[in-house]
């Protein structure tokens, strides 16, 4: 259980020339001011966060308690970092429930913590949202303030981009490494230019896991924005609720999340459905901005062989091909999509422990663990996709 919730800050909690203020619902900010500092990601868009809130699917009764922290000078948001309290680690794809386990096994809580993501999205990018790196300095500041006066264990940064990681990481938060598959384009033309880069072997196996799947009788539709309708989106959301449901467990997402974020930034939106002999059998949701791609939900209603590799993988570049997009994300994990043309790439989060012993022993970890991921990069870089000539 959560600890009681303080009321609203509303002060200076760090020597600077702001005002805090902690949001209890990213409704209390309008959209524009939060977006004026969020820039163009969708993720950390008031759209998106407030489709998580208000669908209860990242709220106090599902254990993400919102505490947005905001700097204000007088009436203009000078800076704000999407922030929640939390009473478990589900959700957020950089895994500490052995640290959580370590606190128990001393009979300590590790629970409420803070956590500064977009929940459910392991999408790095902007968790600093700042006017300027002087409001991303007083960010930092404020939010080591808040955590050591809050009734948490820790605070927890996950998937920040470069410059905001390089200032969580001066201010002295120990950092996590991680690594996803990314794909980026190098200027294709089209999607057999894209084989042509790669080495004959996996060349010839793409080929033959589409040519499977055309085989099967599947046919993709591409849906954009407003051009989703109500049956489309009931038939998604049952194919994503499925592959949860095969594994035992209830899905992180709702169909009331998804049929805000259809309402208030369908622009961003992507849905390909697979079609067999007329009728879906499958589908995948991806979200999208004027630079990448980003895969995101998946489901099917029925198995077809290899259709899980042509609907998250090989449409997603495809689009990015013929759309001109710098990079595909394919979300977490998953060394499979090496050889479909996603290299390696290193992601970080940034952590502080209140309890020093504890903070200690982390802190060695991480250094072991850092090595590791430097090594399985390096081992992973050895197995390039891409012939020689690339």
């Amino acid at each position: 259980m959560c600890a009681a919730r303080p009321a609203p800050i509303i002060g200076r909690l760090s020597a600077t020339a702001f005002q805090t203020r902690i949001l209890e619902s990213i409704g209390e900010v309008a959209a524009s001011d939060w977006d004026a500092l969020a820039g163009v990601q969708p993720f950390v868009r008031h759209a998106f966060l407030h489709a998580l809130e208000a669908s209860g699917c990242a709220a106090r009764r599902a254990g993400w308690q919102p505490r947005h922290l905001t700097l204000w000078q007088g009436r203009e948001l000078a800076g704000a970092i999407p922030l929640y309290e939390k009473s478990h680690s589900r959700g957020e794809y950089v895994f500490d429930w052995a640290w959580a386990e370590a606190y128990a096994r001393h009979g300590l809580p590790y629970y409420p913590k803070l956590v500064c993501a977009v929940p459910f999205s392991p999408i790095p990018g902007p968790r600093l949202l700042a006017r300027d790196d002087g409001v991303r300095s007083a960010l930092v500041a404020t939010l080591l303030d808040f955590a050591r006066m809050s009734d948490v264990s820790s605070l927890h940064i996950l998937f920040p981009c470069e410059a905001d990681a390089a200032a969580v990481e001066s201010a002295g938060l120990m950092m996590r490494q991680g690594v996803q598959f990314h794909w980026c384009n190098r200027g294709w033309a089209t999607f057999d230019a894209f084989l042509d880069s790669l080495t004959r072997d996996k060349r010839k196996k793409i080929r033959q896991e589409r040519r499977r799947v055309a085989e099967a009788g599947i046919r993709f539709r591409h849906l954009r924005g407003t051009d989703i309708r109500d049956d489309d989106w009931l038939f998604f959301h049952r194919c994503y609720a499925n592959t949860y449901h095969v594994r035992g467990h209830q899905p992180y997402l709702n169909p009331a999340f998804f049929r805000a974020i259809a309402a208030s930034m369908p622009d961003n939106l992507l849905l390909l459905l697979a079609d067999r002999d007329g009728a879906p059998v499958a589908a995948a949701l991806d979200v999208c901005d004027d630079t990448a791609l980003y895969g995101r939900y998946w489901g099917e209603a029925e198995h077809v062989p290899l259709l899980h590799f042509e609907a998250c993988f090989y449409q997603g570049i495809e689009w990015c091909i013929e759309q001109r997009l710098a990079r595909f994300e394919g979300g977490a994990q998953g060394e499979h999509k090496l050889a479909r043309g996603l290299l390696p790439t290193k992601t970080v989060s940034a952590h502080w422990l209140r309890d020093d012993r504890f903070a200690d022993a982390v802190q060695r970890y991480l250094e072991r663990e850092s090595a590791g991921v430097e090594q399985y990069i390096d081992e992973l870089q050895d197995h390039s996709p891409f012939g020689s000539k690339n």
